[in-house]
């Protein structure tokens, strides 16, 4: 199997180093660039596996750096932040980021964030373009005007294609597994995210957005203090 193509976009020198440094002794291959417009250069001209972005870059900020590779591509991304509670994690996040880590980092914990992200894409080609598996068998999934195609890993609106990232559609598949199931915050976690631990439920929240704004804001509903649901 190829090497994986990690694009790592920061401005700090010693972490960039540092960080690709650790990246190549886990057997990653890395493009490391200082800056947003020679990050976005170098994605378009390898087509990485996955991305990790600073949000703070000169020349074209991480968050404006995620929306254009989102605008060309589903590769993974993940967005570096310095502060946990920053405004800046939900930009990245609404975005099109898949997950985020915040500095100062463990290598430890970056490291099993990206393989996390990666299980959960299937190792996507460069492109990011290759399906997902769904959960509990495959079919057609029918919910009023939405269609779920789990065998083709095609989403329809009133007939219409609906285009999801990989997160997007794995986060769906838990949802139409089990229609009209409230589904917690942690558990949507677990089973799209790959957290063996606890994290941050705002990636769940804002993905939800995301998911509403695609397929119709009516069809997941809130339960306040439970989590989502499916309405079936």
């Amino acid at each position: 199997m190829a090497e994986t193509h990690v694009l790592f976009v920061e401005d700090d020198d010693v972490i960039r180093e540092a960080t690709q440094l650790a990246l190549e002794r886990d057997g990653f291959r890395v493009t490391a660039m200082p800056d947003g417009l020679s990050g976005l250069d170098a994605f378009r001209a390898q087509r990485p596996d996955i991305a990790l972005l600073d949000v703070m870059l000169p020349g074209m900020d991480g968050v404006s750096l995620c929306r254009r590779i989102r605008d060309e591509s589903t590769v993974p991304v993940i967005m570096l932040s310095a502060r946990a509670d920053s405004i800046d994690v939900v930009l990245g996040l609404e975005a099109g980021a898949d997950d985020y880590v915040t500095k100062p980092f463990d290598g430890s914990v970056l490291m099993a964030r990206i393989r996390a992200v990666l299980r959960r894409f299937g190792h996507a080609g460069g492109a990011g373009e290759r399906g997902e598996e769904a959960p509990d068998g495959g079919g057609l999934l029918v919910f009023g005007d939405l269609e779920v195609d789990t065998d083709g890993m095609e989403v329809r609106k009133g007939g219409s294609p609906v285009a999801l990232t990989p997160t997007e559609m794995r986060l769906l598949l838990e949802f139409s597994s089990a229609p009209g199931t409230v589904l917690s915050r942690d558990k949507l976690l677990e089973r799209v995210w790959d957290y063996g631990w606890g994290g941050d439920t705002r990636v769940v929240d804002v993905h939800v957005q995301r998911l509403r704004a695609k397929i119709g804001q009516d069809r997941i509903e809130t339960v306040r203090g439970f989590g989502y649901k499916l309405k079936s």
